[in-house]
């Protein structure tokens, strides 16, 4: 069998500390990712840090290098305003510590989040990320990123001029961050415009599976965690589910460098990120 070793590593991880949301137990999953022969792997809990230290420690034990990191809630414009509704002004983003001062703005941001930004989530806005982004890795988030709910808006031109913002404040630190579900048919074409919009500013991409769980099987589990989360019963057809997509598991270097072939640098820029962390 090839060396597995060091061909990609997990940067988007959810871990039971995304309560209601994450399914991963840290002993299982950091075990699950040295049974794939990756060197490392990222925490990035939704808005909250509160499971660093347990990472931390748990990938220190387990012989396996820990990339600290958050899945931050942030505002259109301001942290002050108010939401109207849930969701209405929260578009996510993944930030990555790439050292200790880096470290130390996640903690500063998430603080921030909670202190002055909350609103139905903890958010901060462009305002302080841009103050505190020292030691930072920025990847441009899931489908709920600003980035990508003003492509699927088909607001290209407004979102080029966000992407550009992030490369000039986060230089050599920023990434658009690309995901394939392939049973998401509208994720598929907006990886497309990804793709162009890296490749026409020169931005590099990184590759992701926004883990969720950590066997493919615990789908299911996961489901039912966000029925508890929303307050839905399992049979309401119209409630949110990620079960369209049963696959945003913790998938092998394999599976990954496979789903990715036709972007092998997303792949690379895994292990280039890690390395650099």
């Amino acid at each position: 069998m090839p060396d597995k070793k060091n061909k990609f590593v997990h940067l988007h991880v959810h871990t039971e500390y995304s309560l209601l949301d994450g399914l991963s137990k840290l002993p299982h999953l950091i075990g699950k990712a040295k049974e794939h022969g990756q060197h490392a792997i990222a925490i990035t809990d939704h808005g909250a840090m509160y499971g660093a230290l347990h990472f931390y420690n748990a990938c220190r034990k387990g012989g396996i290098k820990p990339i600290v990191g958050v899945e931050i809630y942030i505002a259109k414009k301001s942290r002050k305003d108010k939401q109207a509704r849930m969701g209405s002004d929260q578009h996510h983003l993944t930030l990555l510590a790439k050292n200790f001062a880096g470290y130390q703005n996640i903690n500063k941001l998430v603080s921030i989040a909670n202190f002055e930004g909350f609103s139905y989530k903890p958010r901060i806005d462009e305002e302080v990320l841009f103050e505190h982004n020292e030691g930072i890795i920025c990847t441009s988030g899931c489908m709920s990123s600003v980035f990508n709910r003003l492509l699927m808006d088909g607001k290209i031109e407004e979102a080029e001029e966000k992407f550009k913002l992030y490369k000039k404040n986060f230089p050599n630190r920023f990434y658009v961050e690309i995901q394939i579900h392939p049973n998401i048919k509208e994720l598929t074409e907006l990886t497309k415009l990804q793709v162009e919009i890296a490749r026409k500013l020169d931005i590099p991409l990184v590759a992701t599976n926004d883990v969720h769980y950590v066997e493919k099987e615990d789908a299911i589990a996961q489901d039912a965690l966000l029925c508890v989360q929303t307050r839905k019963l399992i049979s309401d057809e119209k409630r949110m589910s990620m079960m369209n997509s049963p696959d945003f598991y913790l998938r092998s270097s394999e599976e990954m460098i496979e789903l990715f072939k036709d972007y092998p640098d997303a792949i690379e820029n895994t292990v280039k990120i890690a390395d650099e962390c």
